[in-house]
């Protein structure tokens, strides 16, 4: 006892000290927005930084997006959407616009280099994070304190999947941030007394033109999200007065005139094809059936939830008996229209992806912070307080997961990860332990800081250094070591999007046989082919006399696919012309 009793209060004295001096923080940042706004940006930099700038394109999506917005600058054509050899229509042009900007003010600083940082077509997202994070914070206003609002812009900050979303050059961040700033002002305009329902154009405006950024980002996603909560609010109200406030006729002109021109635009370039594959095939593709393999029964969201707004959605579950009885007040109805009508359309859709939901996250958010605000889980024996044991649990086992997994991909053992992950653990461990003697913020707070460290340990330590996961980055390393241009480049069957933009737009996508008649035509060219179809490649080159030798062998694994690959480059041998 004598040796075991200071240990253990060195344990609790460390539990509770730093609950608390995050708490003192807080009561800090909540003396003004200014300080608030600091707190929420410095927070959202620690949570989406690390890996932004090391991690390879991501296939196949970010790659697809970024290749796009390559294809734009290369070609100056900034209304049709090329992928490769193919027309992209899926998505509108919004989020190709934001990263050409962010690439061409690049290219001033960096040069011509900047075509091939996959970081530059990152930036639209991760300042679309940052600021959805601050109008969670701006939104929560309506709703609860300014405390209760700076904790619902902390969730935002810490949430797994917003973090995931950051740092992806693709529409999912930046569609949060233009529907958010569509509810912040549909709250306030609900929130008014019927007798001061007057034209507001500020809120009008923030409100239209936050739908109509959603629209050139991501099409009639934008309109759902809205569109369905203002529905059920209608309903329940039995009455669409609360729209007053937004001009909605006078708005309405604003979005179009907005959005029509580019719109317009693609119908005629295309002569119609956009809107048959971006609404006939892509979007009632995902509805009927599920697109491209990603199926899911209905309570998918909600049990993909448990990982992807992690840690928060511990203090969700623990809300959810707060905003049942009060599921009839103003504040919880909207928050509640907000959420459950268009979370329910997707769990009905078949095709499930975790980031469709995402814009819903912040009405859970706010819903908590109103639940802590009226201290629906200050009891620390409520019967969902041990919920808060989840986050060291899940912790543990991905770090387990993690590590299994680098010992098989990684290039070593990832020492300096290790450290990070048993502290994310410690720090967990200790929120949860905390709880009941600080309560529910410095718990929240404490197991922020722990995920704000796993992010650190994954993100920039393990999932750059899984150099077998990054074939593309190996092989386009391969290609400027040679010096070899891409049109001179032949690849079979390895055919990612994410090759596309580190080899070259002219990257040729060709069967082996038809490889070794561009190597046949002498210089320098390189044909990377599968070790499976080594055969079919080697037979055409001795029929055609092709002279070549092996550069090199690389195995990897394809997480798409999910598979093992061994991939030879071939050079050729023969003269150039």
């Amino acid at each position: 006892m004598a040796i075991s009793e200071p240990a253990s209060n060195t344990r609790r004295a460390f539990d509770l000290d730093l609950p608390r001096r995050l708490v003192r923080l807080l009561d800090g940042a909540c003396a003004s927005h200014g300080r608030a706004s600091l707190l929420l940006v410095a927070v959202a930099l620690l949570a989406f930084l690390p890996g932004f700038f090391q991690l390879s394109p991501i296939d196949r999506d970010e790659a697809r997006f970024a290749q796009a917005t390559k294809q734009m600058l290369e070609s100056g054509n900034y209304v049709d959407i090329r992928f490769h050899t193919q027309a992209r229509h899926k998505k509108p042009v919004g989020i190709y616009w934001l990263q050409a900007a962010t690439v061409k003010a690049g290219e001033a600083v960096i040069g011509p280099s900047a075509l091939y940082s996959i970081w530059l077509y990152r930036l639209p997202s991760l300042f679309a994070a940052i600021g959805a994070v601050l109008l969670t914070y701006w939104t929560a206003l309506a709703f609860v304190t300014r405390r209760g609002a700076l904790l619902a812009g902390l969730m935002m900050a810490g949430c797994v999947l917003l973090g995931v979303e950051a740092r992806l050059a693709k529409t999912d961040a930046v569609l949060l941030f233009t529907i958010i700033a569509s509810f912040g002002a549909l709250a306030r305009a609900y929130m008014r007394p019927a007798a001061e329902r007057a034209g507001d154009l500020k809120l009008a405006a923030i409100f239209w033109t936050g739908l109509a950024a959603g629209i050139l980002i991501k099409g009639p996603m934008a309109p759902l999200f809205v569109g369905l909560p203002i529905v059920a609010l209608a309903i329940v109200e039995r009455s669409g007065g609360f729209l007053k406030p937004l001009k909605p006729l006078l708005g309405l002109a604003w979005c179009l005139l907005l959005v029509l021109p580019w719109f317009v635009a693609i119908y005629f370039i295309t002569n119609g094809a956009f809107y048959q594959h971006a609404v006939g095939v892509d979007m009632l593709g995902k509805v009927a059936e599920g697109a491209e393999g990603h199926w899911g029964p209905p309570g998918t969201y909600f049990l993909a939830a448990w990982g992807t707004f992690w840690p928060s959605v511990v203090l969700v579950a623990m809300a959810a008996p707060f905003a049942w009885r009060a599921r009839r007040e103003e504040k919880v109805r909207f928050l509640l229209c907000w959420l459950v009508p268009t979370w329910l359309v997707f769990e009905i859709a078949v095709t499930k992806l975790p980031h469709y939901v995402l814009p819903l996250y912040p009405a859970l958010a706010i819903l908590t912070a109103l639940a802590m605000e009226r201290g629906a889980m200050a009891k620390a024996g409520s019967r969902l307080a041990g919920l808060v044991w989840i986050w060291p649990v899940l912790a543990i086992v991905l770090s387990l997961g993690l590590g299994a997994a680098y010992l098989w991909f990684g290039s070593g053992f990832g020492l300096a990860a290790w450290p990070l992950l048993l502290l994310a653990i410690v720090l967990l461990w200790s929120a949860a332990r905390a709880f009941p003697r600080v309560g529910v913020e410095g718990a929240f707070l404490t197991a922020l800081v722990g995920t704000i460290v796993l992010f650190l340990a994954v993100y920039q330590v393990m999932l750059p250094q899984m150099r077998a996961l990054w074939i593309s980055e190996r092989l386009a390393q391969v290609a400027r070591d040679e010096g070899c241009p891409a049109e001179k480049i032949a690849s079979f069957p390895y055919q990612e999007p994410s090759l596309v933009f580190l080899v070259g737009t002219k990257i040729n996508y060709i069967l082996p046989d038809a490889a070794a008649v561009l190597l046949k035509q002498g210089g320098c060219a390189l044909a990377f082919i599968d070790t499976r179809f080594h055969t079919y490649f080697e037979t055409k080159a001795s029929e055609i006399g092709l002279k070549y030798h092996a550069v090199a062998t690389l195995s990897g694994f394809t997480y798409n696919g999910g598979r093992q690959v061994a991939i030879t480059v071939y050079r050729s041998d023969e003269a150039a012309p």
